[in-house]
């Protein structure tokens, strides 16, 4: 019989829970294989699986890990990690035995023999999360660190994991918390001279104070959404206008066929790519034309569905052969998407311009001042001038790509997710609303209402309030050791 962990000692909360276990590193041939276990029964676990009667917190303990009849499935390495101080807040073991499929399912499967149950997709981190190890904003992080496409962004969800971005949304509700005691305070005793916050300014400068904060941390978190989720572009256009050449030269690769029959591309064409440290979601697209080709139509189909999902849509026209006399590249996008797109999701490219007049590496064209070109420019639609042939002007369609979707992140940014966008955008509502029945309105009840669901909406972020069909959605998309 394996002996309890020395000193132990747990709330009947944490010990009602079910030890899990999982896989905690990749499937597959590799040096090292991880299984993780989390919970009460985690230590008498480890000591049944290798037939030792006792491992010290946080050492190393080199053991062979034995089936049932006394046969041996691996050896390695156990380390146990006893709770509260550990990642879950739980007892913890890991059990470092060698990479490899069937050496960690056999491991894995005698574990379950002794009482460990699968764990689910992010269950680790979510034990964390309810023992208060983790906030919501670092539990995300850990996520987002794993799936980072860039070294920007697996930077920038480190520093989130560390509590920078937690850090800056509790001073804020800090802030909130203060103003919402200065508030009531004043409705409470509506005759003391030291609360009189519709008339003594003291008020309204910290309400101010706070919306510009607010403001900053949006800005702030926008950037960071950008670098953990990118942007989906999508290369639309006549067929043969150079769209897969455009999406090689980007990719830096040949990844799409280019030949010189139109109609070449037949179904959509996915490639990422990081560029200036944004990521581009690349969707190369068939030809729109009007065509009786079977396989052609439905490639055109498709084309057309991932011109409506595009966050930024380049149309991609040949400048000696796409626009007719009087056309314009605006006339031509309304021609071939149904309506003109707005401005900001669409970015004009002419390809092949360097076959009208000499394209200097920045994309410049002399000969690109005409009519149509003034005509884009009024109506606050940008176009960028390329050939992919010599690669001029490729530069300059990346960094118009960045400035389009307002993308400029400082060395310090922090990763962000929508949801985190939307409960910042809500708080900054409230706050607008408080500050208009503040100064307007002079209704003290009212400016305490704004304050208070406006600290209600940041205090989702980290956690502090949350829905439980949230938090399922957020951990399930983890990784299952997570």
């Amino acid at each position: 019989m394996a002996l309890a962990a020395p000193d132990s000692s747990k709330d009947s909360d944490l010990s009602s829970l079910p030890t899990i276990a999982a896989i905690a590193t990749p499937l597959g041939r590799g040096g090292v294989g991880i299984i993780r276990l989390s919970g009460a029964r985690a230590y008498d676990i480890a000591c049944e699986l290798t037939g030792k009667s006792a491992f010290k917190p946080r050492m190393a303990s080199f053991c062979r890990f034995y089936q049932a009849d006394g046969t041996v499935i691996d050896e390695g390495l156990v380390l146990y990690f006893k709770g509260p101080h550990s990642f879950t807040g739980e007892d913890v073991i890991e059990l470092q035995g060698h990479g490899g499929m069937i050496l960690q399912n056999q491991l894995l499967a005698r574990a379950f023999e002794l009482g460990a149950k699968q764990a689910n997709a992010g269950e680790f981190s979510y034990r964390a999360f309810d023992n208060d190890k983790l906030d919501l904003v670092q539990a995300e992080a850990i996520a987002d660190a794993i799936d980072a496409t860039s070294a920007a962004a697996a930077s920038s969800a480190i520093r989130s994991l560390s509590g920078e971005f937690s850090q800056k949304i509790n001073q804020l509700l800090e802030q909130l918390i203060h103003l919402r005691l200065h508030v009531e305070a004043a409705i409470d005793f509506p005759d003391e001279e030291d609360v009189d916050f519709l008339s003594d300014g003291v008020i309204q400068d910290k309400l101010e104070q706070t919306q510009e904060k607010i403001q900053h941390v949006l800005a702030t978190a926008k950037q960071g959404q950008l670098l953990r989720d990118g942007i989906h572009v999508v290369l639309a256009g006549r067929p043969n206008a150079g769209k897969s050449s455009l999406l090689n030269r980007l990719a830096g690769q040949e990844r799409a066929i280019v030949t010189e029959v139109a109609g070449t591309t037949r179904d959509t064409l996915h490639e990422t790519v990081v560029l200036n440290g944004l990521t581009l979601h690349l969707t190369d697209t068939a030809g729109l034309r009007d065509t009786e080709d079977t396989v052609e139509r439905i490639g055109i189909e498709r084309a057309r569905t991932a011109i409506t999902q595009a966050d930024i849509l380049l149309l991609v026209y040949d400048v000696t052969r796409d626009l007719e006399e009087e056309s314009t590249p605006l006339q031509l996008a309304e021609q071939l998407f149904g309506e003109l797109p707005e401005a900001k999701r669409l970015l004009i490219i002419a390809n092949k311009s360097d076959l009208l007049s000499g394209l200097s590496n920045d994309g410049s064209s002399e000969k690109m001042t005409s009519a149509s070109q003034l005509e884009i420019n009024k109506r606050d639609y940008q176009q960028v001038n390329v050939s992919c042939e010599t690669g001029a002007g490729i530069d300059n369609l990346v960094e118009t790509l960045c400035a389009k979707v307002g993308f400029h992140p400082p060395e310090n940014s922090l990763i962000a997710r929508t949801r985190h966008l939307d409960a910042l955008r809500r708080t900054a509502e409230h706050l607008a609303e408080a500050h208009e029945q503040l100064t307007v309105f002079k209704a003290g009840e009212l400016v305490a209402e704004s304050l208070r669901q406006a600290q209600q909406s940041l205090a989702e972020i980290t956690g502090e309030f949350s829905a439980d069909d949230l938090l399922g959605k957020i951990f399930g998309s983890f990784c299952i050791g997570k």
